[in-house]
């Protein structure tokens, strides 16, 4: 029997960088809230997808009008985000029973295609923890602020950016093992849900993800994904 799949959308943010009063997953992208267009992509390769929302808990009713606004009347559950990603997913997960299998997603990344999303399942089917990177292509400088608003070189090495890649979402993992990791204390390092599960020693199999599966965190990705779209 064929494991239940549950999509962990991280919807936590107030949209500081954005410069928004709305929150950025609030935002129009195509017609439609980013949110919204990252769930459908979802929903597009894998229609029995159980959506779970993590969002602020004052932006919650702003969510519920959207869906009725857009006649998006998908079913989903809603949690309470966390004052970190980390306490966000860590809710959602609540939602996921064990032996699932569950993707976790940033919100903001609608531009996602659902081959990535497929080719992830695909690959999880082997009973294996998934996730998308890109390698790395700008040359790296190791610098420190000079203090008159500019950066100076820090005295190390430049870092090679061989064998660098960016972590990407959807993150995919099997439901019992990353609940467990989750049940640790916070840590700062934890920037994604692979560097949790590397810290629980869970392992994990790296696909190539996708150059223009952007997180849009700025303006300036707004008017890009605009375009891309």
């Amino acid at each position: 029997m064929a494991k239940k799949v549950y999509g962990v959308f991280v919807a936590g943010g107030s949209g500081v960088r954005m410069g928004s009063e709305v929150p950025k997953q609030f935002l129009e992208l195509g017609g439609r809230p980013i949110l919204q267009q990252s769930i459908m992509k979802f929903i597009a390769a894998c229609p029995d997808l159980v959506p779970v929302v993590a969002l602020p808990a004052d932006h919650i009713p702003t969510w519920k009008r959207l869906c009725v606004e857009n006649r998006f009347d998908l079913p989903q559950i809603i949690v309470e985000g966390g004052i970190t990603r980390f306490h966000s997913v860590r809710n959602a997960l609540e939602k996921v029973p064990d032996g699932a299998i569950v993707l976790i997603h940033d919100g903001v990344r609608p531009l996602v295609s659902t081959e990535l999303i497929k080719q992830v399942l695909e690959v999880s089917a082997e009973e294996r923890n998934v996730i998308p990177v890109c390698p790395v292509t700008d040359t790296l400088k190791s610098l420190v602020p000079a203090g008159d608003g500019t950066l100076t070189a820090s005295g190390a090495p430049d870092p090679s950016r061989e064998g660098l890649y960016g972590a990407q979402t959807p993150q995919l993992f099997l439901s019992e093992q990353i609940r467990k990791a989750y049940k640790t204390g916070y840590n700062s390092n934890f920037t994604d849900d692979a560097s949790v599960a590397r810290a629980a020693k869970i392992p994990l199999t790296y696909i190539e993800g996708e150059r223009y599966n952007i997180k849009i965190t700025t303006p300036e990705d707004l008017e890009l994904a605009g375009k891309l779209f």
